[in-house]
């Protein structure tokens, strides 16, 4: 019973600080989604109007139409980060002249805060200052214009995404590569089983938990970007970029409706939590069949 006791003072500064940062946001967010609380109004003060916003979101185009956008963008991102993270993670693997200062400057980006992300790369692909569009259409005949081009927006936007991130796709598969045992290796090397059959039937399945962890953390990400499409796109051209946390700040911060922004809020949740348990029923689906023989 001490020892019970003892364990929950240690973790009371953790509880207390979740339920005062997660559970008391979350309860507010959900008080306001139920009310109709628009400082633009006439009523400037919360209304109770029940699941008139959760109507009003579901026949409404922009918010649809940002969300289809960050998902897409969260696929494409991520899952070019957890290939591209993967090989830069099975050559740091290696021994080769220059592996630490390689491994240093791969990481910097990490260090960036978003919002200087974004303004970096702006910087960079605007045309007649950026160097990119210029060396772009003289090397190769590549157009490259932010502001016409809803394509070249979304794409950019997802290499700025793929430049921020993927050093911690590397270094956490490097993590995981590091702690798999070699005679499972060994075993498969000596049986002359060829590379692509030790990746896929001993590496990936060894790697499985790092790798659901990566991607759902970086899945989490990718779905609430706002700081650099703000910074780089603002939304533009037209709604090609527009997405669900950029459609959430003008709801709420320049369009003062705070109770349709909470249902908008609940709304970007709940897309996470699918998407989330959709990677996780899918891969733990996968591993099942495996060991049924399937």
């Amino acid at each position: 019973m001490r020892k019970r006791s003892t364990g929950w003072l240690l973790l009371a500064p953790s509880l207390v600080l979740m339920v005062l940062a997660g559970l008391v946001p979350f309860v507010y967010v959900a008080w306001t989604a139920f009310h109709r609380w628009n400082l633009n109004a006439v009523t400037r003060d919360a209304v109770f109007n029940g699941l008139d916003n959760v109507r009003r979101l579901v026949h409404d185009e922009r918010v649809l139409d940002a969300t289809r956008t960050t998902v897409l963008f969260a696929v494409y991102a991520v899952g070019s980060q957890l290939v591209i993270g993967y090989g830069l993670a099975r050559l740091l693997m290696r021994r080769f002249p220059g592996r630490q200062l390689f491994r240093t400057v791969h990481t910097i980006p990490l260090l960036v805060a978003p919002i200087a992300v974004g303004a970096t790369w702006r910087i960079l692909l605007v045309p007649g200052l950026g160097p990119l569009p210029h060396y772009l259409e003289q090397w190769f005949g590549w157009h490259v214009d932010l502001g016409t081009s809803g394509t070249v927006a979304f794409w950019s936007l997802v290499l700025v995404d793929l430049w921020h991130w993927t050093p911690f796709v590397t270094l956490s598969l490097l993590a995981g590569l590091s702690a798999l045992p070699v005679e499972p290796f060994e075993a498969a090397r000596v049986d002359g089983a060829p590379a692509w059959r030790i990746l896929w039937h001993i590496t990936l399945p060894m790697l499985k938990p790092v790798l659901i962890a990566t991607a759902f953390i970086r899945l989490m990400d990718a779905l609430r970007l706002v700081d650099e499409a703000a910074m780089l796109t603002k939304g533009g051209p037209g709604d090609s970029t527009r997405f669900l946390g950029l459609q959430l700040v003008r709801i709420v911060f320049e369009n003062n409706d705070y109770g349709y922004g909470g249902t908008v809020s609940l709304f970007a949740l709940y897309v996470t939590l699918v998407i989330s348990w959709a990677l996780y029923t899918v891969t733990t689906g996968i591993k099942r069949q495996r060991a049924h023989g399937g």
